[in-house]
């Protein structure tokens, strides 16, 4: 049996991308009339084979009626409006790991006194989500007692709305404690890189919770996850493992507060991260926002040369750009301010090349 997937491609920005869509050229990438689109990529899979064509979206009407079904139940997902952005451009996600063995930063905030430091910094640099993490997940980590992890966040949890009540937070964690411990200090976002399946009451204690949560990618366990991962089709299954777990909140009160979050080195090698970034807007068609995490990470030094963790800003902000350009919104980052003086000067500059494009043409 085959099946079919959408991917949206060719974009435009800015006031060019404005003018198409008003023109009825181009349609909004996920309700931003600052990016669209004007053709779009259908993949299909029967069994393992994998093919795919590259259309013009004036071309959908002339497919065959039950692939034209599909496409368009896709093309409606694509262009829904996010509501998680507030009609921002981005959203960054600024790192605290409050552990003395992250692969970046351990042991750098892991008291009250310094976290909090930390979170004003990244605050004024323009950080909207702060992520808490009391446990390391990076290769080859050890799982913690969450008794343990719990005291390392709590004192933060319990006193940041009180001193950053437009701020977002986010909980980094694995484990039904610290989760119920979280939303009871009105947590935002509960980020779990398991997709709550380490702990067996990690599920049943978000679902219809007001709150969002984190639809995270990982083949294996943080132990295991980079030996030697193997897919068929690294793309589509991830997409295939989305729409599962989406399928699990179905029925749950807030079902759509969903953050899909494909896992860039999390049992994935060079080659996989490569195809995830190059093709990344394939999930939109999900209709849920969609958050990336390239910071400092691996496939970096891979690339460029050996750099120690804290010397990747470039390449993050390479990976960064590169998926913005995608319409990737929500970006889970170490830099906050080499990230969003980033972003800020190329949407500048990129709009108004866009601009002076399109005078010359008149």
């Amino acid at each position: 049996m085959k099946k079919y997937y959408t991917r949206a491609c060719n974009f435009f920005y800015g006031s060019n991308s404005k003018k198409l869509i008003k023109k009825k050229i181009t349609l909004p990438l996920c309700g931003d009339p600052l990016i669209s689109f004007n053709k779009i990529e259908i993949l299909i899979k029967e069994k393992k084979n994998v093919k795919s064509k590259i259309i013009d979206i004036k071309s959908i009407k002339k497919l065959p009626q039950l692939i034209r079904k599909k496409i368009l139940i896709d093309i409606k997902k694509i262009t829904k409006k996010r509501t998680l952005l507030k009609n921002k451009s981005h959203l960054l996600m600024g790192i605290l790991n409050m552990t003395p063995d992250s692969f970046s930063d351990g042991g750098k905030y892991n008291s009250f006194k310094k976290a909090l430091q930390r979170v004003k910094k990244m605050q004024r640099a323009g950080a909207d989500i702060i992520d808490v993490g009391g446990e390391s997940t990076r290769p080859g980590s050890k799982i913690i007692n969450p008794n343990k992890e719990l005291l390392r966040v709590k004192k933060i949890l319990k006193n940041f709305k009180k001193n950053f009540s437009n701020t977002l937070l986010s909980i980094d964690t694995r484990k039904s404690l610290v989760i119920n411990y979280s939303i009871k200090n009105k947590v935002d976002i509960i980020n779990d890189v398991s997709c709550f399946k380490f702990d067996p009451k990690s599920f049943k204690l978000v679902r219809n919770k007001n709150l969002w949560k984190v639809i995270h990618h990982m083949q294996g366990t943080p132990q295991t996850m980079q030996n030697n991962p193997k897919y068929n089709h690294v793309l589509l299954d991830i997409y295939d493992f989305f729409e599962k777990e989406i399928e699990k909140f179905k029925g749950d009160k807030y079902q759509k507060k969903l953050i899909l979050d494909p896992g860039i080195g999390f049992g994935k090698n060079l080659k996989h991260n490569l195809m995830i970034l190059n093709k990344v807007s394939i999930f939109h068609s999900l209709g849920f926002p969609v958050l990336i995490g390239t910071s400092r990470k691996k496939f970096i030094n891979q690339i460029s040369g050996n750099y120690d963790t804290s010397e990747r800003a470039g390449g993050t902000l390479s990976s960064v750009i590169f998926s913005f350009l995608q319409g990737i919104k929500i970006f889970r980052v170490h830099n906050i301010e080499e990230v969003k003086q980033g972003i800020l000067v190329f949407e500048t500059l990129l709009n108004q090349w866009k601009k002076n494009i399109l005078e010359q043409m008149v």
